[in-house]
């Protein structure tokens, strides 16, 4: 997936090639730390070496989990805050003023641990639109592909989708993906005035050639088919140096990019890793029914950002 003769990751796990041993870990702040799932992977990724956890929330609770699934937090940070509200607000707050690296979602709903990011005295704001950012591991694709936006932001104008795209491109930089080959979706691969999303895919493909979006190669509109595979590509007659070899998939809306999720995960049997973009910090954020192999993963993504 590098371009310029760098070594193309094709699996998530290869991405702990990134970490510096020789830097310390990242401090994780686990808001309402009382939840069983978040709970193991961040103690799986505890003993990885890849982050230290600060557990925010009733650390009885927390330890009682700990205790009944064997999970080893000696070493760890507790503070104990057994209101959840106010877990959200001491984690948040504590990302804020540097005593923690990355924020992590517990046992807590995402509108609540949104709505401690976006405050103006203590949040993690920065200006910038929050979008979703996922990371596939697809056994049938030659490289991993990441998707945005497919859980924060529902019906992306023009505007939104610019700073998706921008969230997403400077995430991949950071990973090592020096020029992300960018796939802007539509039902079709031609403009048809009548269909919004290749509007969008084509002024979006040009503002990247004047360089008003920088750092990636656009194209668009591109079907799901012909932005994957150089063979639905070839078989169309589409001459594109992001055809078949996408880095990232730009959704039309909400809807789109929740279904794909969704099919990668269940049918494809996809690995996946995800976080928000466009805060101080990642912020892991995973879905209830994601497993602990994808909540780890969505760490250890977090913590390369």
């Amino acid at each position: 997936m590098i371009i310029n003769e760098k070594p193309m990751y094709k699996k998530l796990k290869d991405l702990q090639t990134l970490n510096d041993p020789n830097k310390p870990c990242k401090r994780l702040a686990l808001a309402v730390s009382e939840d069983t799932h978040s709970l193991e992977a961040v103690n799986k990724a505890y003993h990885a070496g890849v982050i230290t956890p600060v557990l925010v929330g009733s650390k009885e609770a927390t330890l009682k989990i700990a205790e009944e699934k064997n999970l080893d937090f000696a070493g760890a940070i507790f503070v104990d805050e057994p209101r959840p509200e106010k877990a959200v607000e001491k984690a948040v707050k504590m990302v804020h003023d540097g005593e923690a690296d990355v924020l992590m979602k517990g046992n807590i709903a995402t509108p609540s641990l949104l709505k401690a990011v976006l405050n103006k005295e203590w949040g993690l704001r920065t200006g910038q639109l929050l979008s979703h950012f996922a990371l596939f591991e697809v056994e049938s694709y030659h490289k991993l592909i990441a998707v945005s936006d497919v859980a924060m932001n529902i019906a992306p104008n023009l505007s939104d989708k610019i700073a998706i795209i921008n969230n997403s491109v400077k995430f991949l930089n950071k990973l090592g993906i020096e020029l992300p080959k960018v796939a802007v979706l539509g039902a079709i691969e031609v403009v048809n005035e009548n269909m919004q999303a290749t509007l969008d895919a084509a002024l979006l493909s040009k503002m990247n050639q004047r360089d008003q979006i920088r750092n990636c190669i656009i194209d668009g509109p591109l079907a799901f088919d012909n932005a994957v595979s150089f063979e639905s590509a070839s078989h169309k007659k589409i001459k594109s140096e992001v055809a078949g070899d996408t880095d990232l998939l730009i959704m039309p809306d909400i809807e789109v990019g929740n279904v794909l999720y969704k099919t990668l995960v269940w049918f494809a049997k996809a690995k996946v890793a995800s976080v928000i973009l466009g805060a101080s910090t990642p912020i892991v954020l995973t879905s209830r029914s994601d497993s602990e192999e994808s909540k780890f993963d969505s760490i250890l993504l977090a913590t390369l950002g």
